[in-house]
């Protein structure tokens, strides 16, 4: 992102309310264009036509909340005794319960995860939904608000630690590391966060959330 648009964006981030946010939320979507700026080497946004039954589902949320006078998105560092994703960094949130909307979901899985009540949070929106070909998971991504300033609670055996990451830190200009993947070692676009790398599903879910804002 160019030095003058860094500028103006952080100033706008800087008057950003729940409000406009929601509104932006309402107003359309990028959904792909903005998902394949963060797309991993030889991936797919789309199911293949013979494994729609195949498809399992899950939800995330994207809470955001004001930490140190700054509004700032909620992430989760996974901890490195996981089977599945271990050591990255995520938005709360898992796999679709049965009789359980996508919505119920990520609230409950907030709630398991860093101990934050549905009670406390209001959905304000929702993101595009996401296909990880290599898992087979569509993600129903949505958009929570935490009003009042909360203790974290985390679950050992699900987060590490909680990454609160500041609205103003963002950059259009995407970032590459090499990181070993489920289909080998890559470079893979990602953003670069206190010594954190934040790639995959979360860079782009984050890469279009943040695409709203601009607009």
């Amino acid at each position: 992102m160019p030095a003058e648009k860094q500028v103006f964006f952080y100033f706008c981030i800087m008057q950003i309310t729940k409000d406009k946010i929601k509104k932006a939320l309402n107003t359309g979507l990028p959904g792909n264009s903005a998902h394949r700026k963060m797309l991993p080497y030889n991936r797919s946004l789309t199911v293949p036509s013979g494994d729609k039954a195949r498809v399992k589902y899950s939800s995330v949320l994207l809470l955001l909340s004001e930490v140190e006078g700054e509004l700032s998105i909620c992430l989760i560092k996974r901890p490195a005794h996981m089977k599945y994703h271990a050591g990255q960094v995520a938005l709360p949130g898992g796999r679709i319960e049965k009789n359980e909307s996508p919505m119920e979901t990520a609230l409950r899985e907030t709630w398991e995860e860093i101990g934050v009540e549905p009670s406390q949070i209001e959905v304000i929106g929702r993101l595009s939904d996401l296909y990880i070909d290599v898992s087979q998971f569509m993600i129903h991504p949505f958009v929570g608000w935490l009003a009042t300033p909360h203790t974290y609670k985390i679950n050992k055996q699900e987060v590490e630690r909680i990454i609160p990451f500041p609205t103003s830190h963002w950059n259009s200009n995407t970032e590459f590391a090499e990181l070993e993947t489920v289909t080998g070692r890559h470079n893979v676009p990602c953003i670069k966060f206190e010594k954190e790398i934040i790639w995959g599903a979360t860079a782009m879910i984050l890469e279009e959330f943040f695409e709203v804002l601009e607009k």
